[in-house]
């Protein structure tokens, strides 16, 4: 695997030489044209997200931006997809019900994912509630140790 090109020159470059007939990394595929022709940019690019292993990223957010359709209107106007990282999709839900609701139609979700991108392009998912209120900002924050009982 390549190291990650946070600037995405690389990738640019790669781009740039199929376009201009070069061969773009070792590892490329050759493409038997007439001499002359141009390659179509489309398939330039599909051989680009192949050889950098993107095609399960792409597929899977191609998914879930159709949300709704995977997980019900009611579900998904509750709950959003967080992140997704070493084949772990975590969904972030509004209020602690609707996250245990989620966490039910967990493996569901899983089965459908893994259909539609291939078998173990999901292997769980991880529900999460709402975060609870930081107490540490603000101009009237006191350090210390933080809320706690001092009714009496």
């Amino acid at each position: 695997m390549t190291q990650h090109d946070p600037d995405g020159l690389d990738l640019a470059r790669q781009i740039a030489a199929r376009a201009r007939g070069a061969k773009a990394t070792p590892t490329a595929k050759p493409k038997r044209r007439k001499s002359g022709d141009l390659e179509p940019v489309g398939e330039i690019l599909a051989d680009v997200v192949e050889q950098q292993g993107w095609n399960t990223h792409i597929g899977l957010h191609q998914l879930l931006a159709r949300w709704p359709d995977l997980v019900g209107q009611v579900n998904a106007e509750h709950s959003k997809p967080d992140s997704y990282f070493e084949r772990v999709l975590t969904i972030r839900a509004e209020s602690t019900t609707w996250a245990s609701s989620l966490r039910q139609l967990a493996p569901q979700i899983v089965a459908t994912l893994n259909a539609k991108l291939g078998q173990g392009a999901v292997e769980r998912i991880v529900v999460i509630g709402p975060t609870a209120p930081s107490w540490k900002k603000g101009k009237l924050s006191v350090p210390g140790r933080g809320p706690r009982d001092t009714y009496g």
